[in-house]
């Protein structure tokens, strides 16, 4: 589901009443964890985490006028998604989520390529995703992206 927000508070306040407080604490934990240089903007019609273009000009492959994006998060129909690049890119830290998940969360695994789907509200690893979020620095995200996306 999309949401037509100007901003991450914008984007919350439309929520169903049982969402907006698993969002603004996974907001929160990734604001609290974000390396620095990454920015949070809406992105995607998500809320999102990105490289400003005056960290890398360049921009995004797909669309050069956007900002590089890294992680973004959003409430859909089923589940609340939470959407890290990071993992997509890098074997070591998907294999290092994949094998910290089941110390921080009773619930199966859901994911795809790079998301990590909650249909448990209520058990969103905020832990977990505090460290995951801290794993990779800006530096980082821009090796990765041009060695394995942008080639």
């Amino acid at each position: 589901m999309q949401y037509k927000a100007d901003s991450p508070e914008e984007y919350i306040e439309m929520l169903p009443e049982e969402r907006k407080l698993p969002m603004m604490e996974l907001r929160e934990t990734i604001r609290q964890n974000l390396p620095e240089g990454f920015a949070e903007e809406m992105s995607y019609g998500m809320i999102g985490y990105v490289v400003p273009h005056s960290r890398y000009p360049n921009g995004y492959h797909c669309d050069p006028k956007l900002p590089l994006p890294f992680m973004n998060i959003a409430s859909q129909k089923h589940f609340i998604g939470f959407y890290h690049m990071g993992i997509y890119v890098n074997n070591e830290l998907m294999n290092w989520f994949v094998d910290e998940y089941p110390k921080y969360n009773s619930t199966k695994l859901d994911m795809g390529k790079s998301c990590v789907r909650f249909k448990k509200i209520d058990k969103l690893p905020y832990r977990l995703i505090g460290e995951l979020v801290q794993k990779m620095s800006v530096d980082d995200w821009i090796a990765s992206y041009e060695s394995q996306i942008k080639k």
